[in-house]
């Protein structure tokens, strides 16, 4: 990816397992944001190919893209602040309804089923987020961890295959990264594929299954946490005085 001459991402290559929790390291200025740039369709890349469940993605536009399975979530907080915790994730599975504008309109019984069912789905949704007891707070009143929480869940809400998560530790406190540990944890856990940048190196370590390592727009290294930990050129290029928290 070449952007006004300079070389972000250089014969930059790797792969994300089904049903795996992946993340996607290095330090700032490595490339990791355009990686997911180019991947999920905010970016056409220079040259080269964005295989998406063995179809070339490169050219289709975002909500393409998250059409077929990939969504994406954002390092700013994207939520609905004037309305409640449950409809922020009502609106969201709207998305997904099949009603049309005059079943909704005339309130037919295709449409009020549909809509019983995502009211439900809605409140599991805020179970699975640990929100439930939120739900009728507007979502402007919650607290920074919290509406990351909930913009994870509107990303959820449109039934992705794969997940990408842009920084989602950036600004939470100890036990808020906890609770969004926990969260991918059980992402993961139901069988969505996980792909994430991240700089807790705690949480990346502890969470993820495969690791992948950019500096100056390269990949240094690929491979498990246990294996990145060791690796000489990761260590001096961004683990170094961070290495003993990340193996806490």
């Amino acid at each position: 990816m070449r952007i006004s001459g300079l070389v972000a991402l250089n014969d930059v290559s790797f792969s994300v397992q089904p049903g795996h929790i992946v993340s996607l390291i290095g330090p700032n200025g490595a490339g990791k944001t355009t990686a997911f740039n180019v991947i999920s369709g905010y970016m056409r890349p220079t040259a080269g190919s964005v295989a998406l469940f063995g179809e070339n993605i490169v050219g289709l536009p975002p909500h393409r893209i998250a059409a077929r399975g990939l969504v994406r979530s954002f390092q700013r907080t994207s939520v609905f602040n004037q309305s409640t915790v449950f409809d922020n994730v009502l609106t969201a599975l709207h998305m997904q309804g099949k009603a049309g504008l005059w079943q909704s309109m005339l309130r037919l019984p295709g449409f009020l089923r549909e809509e019983r069912s995502l009211r439900e789905e809605a409140a599991q949704m805020l179970d699975f987020l640990g929100l439930a007891h939120r739900a009728n707070d507007l979502a402007s009143n919650l607290a920074y961890g919290e509406q990351r929480l909930l913009g994870v869940g509107i990303a959820l809400a449109a039934k992705p295959r794969l997940l990408l998560l842009d920084e989602p530790a950036a600004g939470l406190n100890p036990s808020e990264t906890q609770a969004f540990k926990d969260m991918i944890r059980r992402i993961g856990d139901s069988g969505i594929t996980v792909l994430l940048v991240e700089h807790d190196m705690h949480m990346v370590m502890s969470i993820s299954d495969d690791i992948v390592v950019l500096n100056q727009g390269l990949r240094i290294a690929a491979g498990k946490p246990q294996d990145i930990q060791q690796n000489p050129e990761v260590i001096r290029a961004y683990l170094g005085s961070g290495l003993k928290r990340a193996q806490d």
